[in-house]
């Protein structure tokens, strides 16, 4: 698979479909790979959290496992991103693709040579997902700054909703394969074959030729830059602020599963089923979005994304069933969807292409960022107060962002276009 990027495709100028997307030889070993890797890391991340519940039935240890993993997004990221602007994201996306395998594969290693699970210590969990973190620091912005010059300009807001896909289906899949996985085969066998996705993920990167002008390093890539260029727009920033809304608004799903699934009376298994009902309704977004953006744009999309994330919370803090959770767990995947594609696509649309990997990276400390903080604060009132507490604060924190992230002002025309 040696090529050289979307621009050696000479073919008309016409946008293509999505179908033709997935099996266009640069787009779609990439989209495939990555959407393996997804997949892996859902296994990895339900995995994880049942396992560390089982071994100590706190939910806010439960949460400092997601606080290792996604805090080095708070202190990499915006390094990252300067060093995708400078014309290197594929190497970035093998170093940090070969730290996720790393730290997958040694917690596989671990379990599997330890006789008992019960054994395990929590710790080698959170050290891993660290490393697996370091590595979501390294390669994210590049993965994000690269995408654009995978296909043709015109089929920019495609690839993203495609890319988002790749998510939505990692959470759908993922972890209804890491609960089953652990419940039946173990946890070292799940850790293993997130491993495997990673893996997959990194030979695909590898084998991949793609466009990359080197740009010389000057004040102009620098990290402050990228934040000053948020002040020249300031519907960057409101944008920025939803996506870190999504990410708060996400981690219910794998901070609170747990314990969910404990108060309806279920295990592993449920916390699988659980987060794969979030992921779910994520991948229905996906079509969705398909018939909603004939009669929505991208403002109105983000906006109602958020809305339905806020709305899941409160549902979960009401639910009473399984059926009940199982369903506001499919909204709140909803949500996920059409915001991110509403919002990613608007920042692809603002954004000059100099600026793209310093203002993806501050889209990555929103997104996956905001994890650490939302995940402890999820634990530590889950376990103080109730899951139900949990869940209303996260609630608030969306809908106030929605309100901000209203079509309004995101729909505000770019300075100086």
């Amino acid at each position: 698979m040696e090529v050289d990027g979307a621009e050696q495709d000479p073919g008309p100028a016409t946008p293509r479909p999505s179908r033709r997307l997935v099996t266009d030889p640069v787009f779609g070993p990439y989209w495939a790979g990555k959407l393996l890797a997804n997949v892996g890391i859902w296994i990895q991340n339900i995995a994880s959290a049942a396992l560390v519940w089982q071994l100590t039935s706190s939910a806010f240890l439960v949460g400092l496992v997601s606080f290792a993993q996604f805090v080095p997004q708070l202190v990499l990221t915006p390094m990252s991103g300067a060093m995708a602007d400078r014309g290197s994201p594929r190497r970035q996306i093998l170093l940090g693709r070969t730290l996720c395998t790393l730290g997958a594969a040694i917690l596989a290693g671990w379990v599997l040579l330890t006789p008992d699970v019960a054994d395990v210590p929590p710790w080698v969990v959170m050290v891993t997902a660290l490393i697996v973190g370091i590595g979501f620091s390294v390669g994210g912005p590049a993965m994000q700054a690269l995408l654009p010059s995978l296909v043709r300009p015109g089929e920019v807001a495609r690839a993203v909703a495609l890319d988002n896909l790749t998510f939505s289906v990692g959470r759908a899949v993922g972890p209804a394969v890491g609960g089953v996985v652990a419940a039946t085969a173990g946890y070292g066998v799940a850790f293993a074959l997130a491993a495997v996705g990673h893996l997959v993920f990194l030979v695909t990167v590898f084998r991949l030729r793609t466009p990359g002008a080197a740009a010389a390093p000057g004040p102009r890539l620098s990290v402050i830059a990228g934040v000053r260029y948020l002040r020249t727009d300031p519907v960057v920033g409101v944008l920025l602020l939803g996506v870190t809304a999504v990410g708060v608004g996400a981690d219910p799903a794998v901070t609170l599963g747990p314990s969910l699934a404990d108060v309806l009376g279920g295990g592993p298994e449920l916390v699988g089923v659980l987060a794969s009902a979030f992921g779910a309704g994520a991948f229905l977004g996906f079509f969705a979005q398909v018939a909603l953006i004939r009669f929505l744009d991208h403002a109105q999309l983000a906006t109602t994304g958020l809305v339905l994330l806020a709305g899941s919370a409160v549902g979960l803090a009401a639910s009473w069933s399984v059926p009940a959770a199982v369903v506001a767990f499919v909204v709140g995947g909803l949500g996920l969807t059409l915001a991110m594609n509403g919002i990613t696509t608007l920042l692809y649309d603002r954004v000059p292409r100099e600026y793209i990997g310093r203002i993806m990276a501050l889209w990555l400390m929103g997104f996956v960022g905001s994890r650490p903080l939302a995940a402890a604060l999820n634990g530590a009132l889950a376990d103080l107060l109730s899951v139900g507490a949990a869940l209303v604060v996260t609630a608030v924190m969306v809908l106030g962002a929605a309100v901000v992230c209203r079509p309004s002002v995101l729909r505000r025309p770019v300075p100086g276009r």
